[in-house]
């Protein structure tokens, strides 16, 4: 009878200690839907070719995945370069949930529409400049549209940098992962360091990776050097300088940043896993 009491007690004590740890490890999980697993960043949009058999055009266009949730950032120009490329990349446009757009210009905004079309069950991020024509016609598609003036998180580690005043207003993309912030841009109007560094004070974390517009087409080779020691300076690891950087910037950040150069295009896929 004692020995029985014993032994129930003690079964009882290893389910109680199991439960505790199998509820402690999913606490840990909780902290953060995807560190630990792969956040998979694919061009759709880009006037630099990388892969056959898709489209390049001037603009930009990419889907993040691996986050808690699925986002098209920007929509390039035209709809048929777009959905072409979408289409040879295999790209499952039902499967997004938000769509954030960096600025206003056509090479960023033009595929939205026909991407609505498509999928109109997603919220649509703006920055709270747009046109209130351009804003009523997302709410006519029937999505759900989102005016962005402060920094806010649209899903689980994923950030805007809010609002950014410049020749043309933009906000950018901040996604925190286990090697650091990856921070996307789209043209960079407002200037590439102060967005960069809007993001490290939103998400106060070193940065692993920017990529995407640096807006440097006419930027003399002196004030690109400048911008990439600063880059440097502020710890800022990777580089992907695409769409309107310039050939030549491009070529210098490529010189500078060596093996941590990443070379974009339409078709470029961007892995970031611990």
């Amino acid at each position: 009878m004692h020995f029985n009491f014993a032994v129930e007690g003690v079964m009882k004590d290893i389910s109680a200690i199991f439960i505790i740890f199998v509820f402690g490890l999913t606490l840990m999980g909780s902290t953060h839907s995807f560190e630990g697993s792969a956040i998979t960043i694919t061009v759709l949009y880009d006037n630099y070719p990388l892969k056959e058999g898709l489209k390049t055009d001037w603009g930009f266009s990419c889907i993040i995945e691996g986050t808690e949730k699925t986002i098209l950032f920007d929509a390039g120009t035209k709809s048929d370069v777009l959905f072409h490329n979408i289409e040879s990349l295999m790209v499952n446009t039902a499967g997004v949930e938000l769509v954030v757009l960096s600025h206003v210009h056509g090479d960023h905004t033009g595929g939205l529409a026909a991407f609505l079309k498509a999928n109109n069950k997603v919220s649509v991020y703006v920055p709270n400049s747009f046109p209130v024509t351009f804003k009523k016609k997302v709410e006519g598609s029937g999505a759900r549209l989102v005016s962005v003036s402060k920094p806010v998180e649209i899903c689980e580690g994923v950030h805007l940098t809010g609002e950014m005043f410049g020749p043309a207003n933009e906000l950018a993309v901040i996604l925190e992962t286990n090697k650091g912030l990856v921070v996307i841009t789209g043209c960079a109007h407002p200037g590439i360091l102060g967005m960069v560094q809007r993001a490290k004070e939103v998400v106060e974390k070193d940065v692993y990776l920017v990529f995407g517009g640096f807006h440097l087409v006419e930027t003399s080779d002196k004030q690109v050097k400048a911008i990439i020691s600063q880059f440097k300076d502020m710890g800022i690891q990777k580089v992907g300088a695409t769409h309107c950087t310039g050939d030549r910037a491009i070529e210098l950040f490529k010189q500078a940043y060596g093996e941590n150069f990443i070379r974009m295009g339409v078709g470029k896929i961007i892995q970031i896993k611990e």
